[in-house]
């Protein structure tokens, strides 16, 4: 009997271990969501770009030098893997991937993994604005909110502050309509606009439009610029109302697939919906698991259900490779190396500084003609460069580093680096690449 009761206590030990094991893997290293298993049935267009390019096509003379700063820099901020497109007066020189996709199955990142990019979805939603006035639908000063606005909701027939009648498309883009951080970030918190708004469950895009409408504003809309993720999140219900279309279904078909772009999407926020090409994604070990943002007050990794990225979708929510992103950029960049989705006139109301100290959809547009928009959340961080002299480039990381918002600053010195030391790059533009049939 003593033999017995041994042999079972053992057996319950063993199976407490494995279950501890198994809690710290799914904890600090995979973030594992209880139906990670469904089965992912998408199917990747085989004539695109992310299903064509491969880390191969990129291996020339400077291959090496690249290889070995990007080793270094993963190696040093702690980071699982990385994505890198660089195009040379229009032309896609180089695509690239470097570490793991995913670390446990040590899958190497390509260039045609999808990852989240963050704020750099602004960029995109810009865009798309871009378009709709182009077509004449709306006006940069066309007013959102309100019987006679864009958003004619009745929950703005009656608002706590009736100059939220005066934000325009604009200030939306401009990060001017009125809103500030000084309580934090309220696209980042929807749980307080739940608590706010006396709501339960998982918030909605009506959700924040009562949030606001029963809000005071800031300042007044127009007079500075505070960064809002929140306003850009409302310029998806602006496309949705002036296209009568949803967001993403207008810009995936009336913006990207038009220019060859069929392979960004509005991402998942728990790991079952991670796309078959998807990158996973990784804080460090350290990072705390939060409430989840559905309400249910289930702990989860930040990564993986800390943050709507469905609802996030115009602010934040953008998932893509890096070459279709650098295939935006090269479309949008105001050269004459490439023809621009855009007119000229309306890629320059983008990246002018003059409107609340700020340009549309860009982050920073510097007076040497550098243009720069990044983007950073729990496990990724996205930067996008469009330099005048020709040579510009996309880099997104699938991890979180302590450095946090400041790691683009980083990659921005590693990039500078590789442009100074790489003098000569392939003549080749993997823009145009189309494989030979077996």
């Amino acid at each position: 009997m003593l033999n017995f009761i041994k042999t079972h206590i053992c057996t319950i030990n063993l199976f407490r271990n494995l279950l501890i094991f198994l809690l710290i893997v799914s904890r600090c290293t995979v973030h594992l969501d209880p139906s990670e298993l469904k089965i992912h049935t998408e199917e990747l267009d085989t004539k695109s770009l992310n299903s064509n390019i491969t880390n191969s096509l990129s291996e020339f003379s400077g291959s090496k030098f690249i290889k070995k700063e990007v080793d270094e820099f993963l190696q040093q901020w702690n980071l699982a893997g990385l994505t890198m497109s660089i195009v040379k007066d229009g032309k896609l020189v180089y695509a690239h991937g470097f570490g793991y996709a995913d670390v446990i199955a040590k899958e190497q990142v390509t260039p045609g993994n999808l990852f989240r990019i963050a704020s750099v979805s602004k960029l995109i939603t810009a865009v798309a604005i871009m378009k709709l006035v182009e077509k004449k639908s709306i006006s940069l000063d066309s007013k959102v909110f309100g019987p006679n606005a864009i958003l004619k909701d009745q929950v703005f027939n009656t608002v706590a502050d009736k100059r939220i009648y005066n934000i325009t498309v604009r200030h939306l883009l401009a990060h001017a309509g009125g809103w500030s951080l000084s309580y934090g970030d309220p696209a980042f918190n929807s749980l307080i606009v739940l608590e706010k708004t006396g709501e339960t469950g998982a918030a909605t895009m009506d959700s924040y439009c009562r949030f606001v409408a029963s809000r005071r504003l800031h300042f007044e809309p127009g007079t500075r610029s505070s960064y809002s993720n929140m306003g850009y999140m409302f310029l998806a219900n602006v496309i949705a109302a002036v296209s009568g279309r949803s967001y993403e279904d207008f810009i995936r078909n009336e913006v990207l697939k038009p220019v060859g772009i069929s392979d960004m999407h509005i991402g998942k926020s728990y790991l079952s919906g991670r796309r078959f090409n998807e990158v996973k994604y990784y804080e460090s070990e350290e990072s705390p698991m939060i409430p989840a943002f559905d309400g249910s007050g289930t702990l989860v990794p930040k990564p993986y259900g800390g943050n709507p990225i469905e609802l996030l979708s115009s602010a934040g929510g953008w998932i893509s490779s890096s070459v279709e992103l650098a295939k935006l950029m090269a479309m949008i960049d105001g050269s004459r190396t490439f023809p621009d989705m855009l007119p000229q006139s309306l890629i320059n109301q983008m990246t002018e500084n003059k409107f609340f100290r700020g340009p549309l959809g860009w982050k920073i547009v510097k007076d040497n003609g550098d243009w720069i928009r990044t983007g950073s959340m729990a496990g990724t961080s996205a930067i996008l460069k469009r330099q005048s002299n020709g040579f510009s480039w996309v880099v997104i990381i699938n991890s979180s580093s302590w450095k946090g918002p400041r790691l683009p600053a980083y990659v921005n010195y590693m990039m500078g680096k590789i442009e100074k030391s790489v003098t000569i790059w392939p003549k080749q533009d993997l823009f145009k690449f189309i494989p030979k049939k077996l």
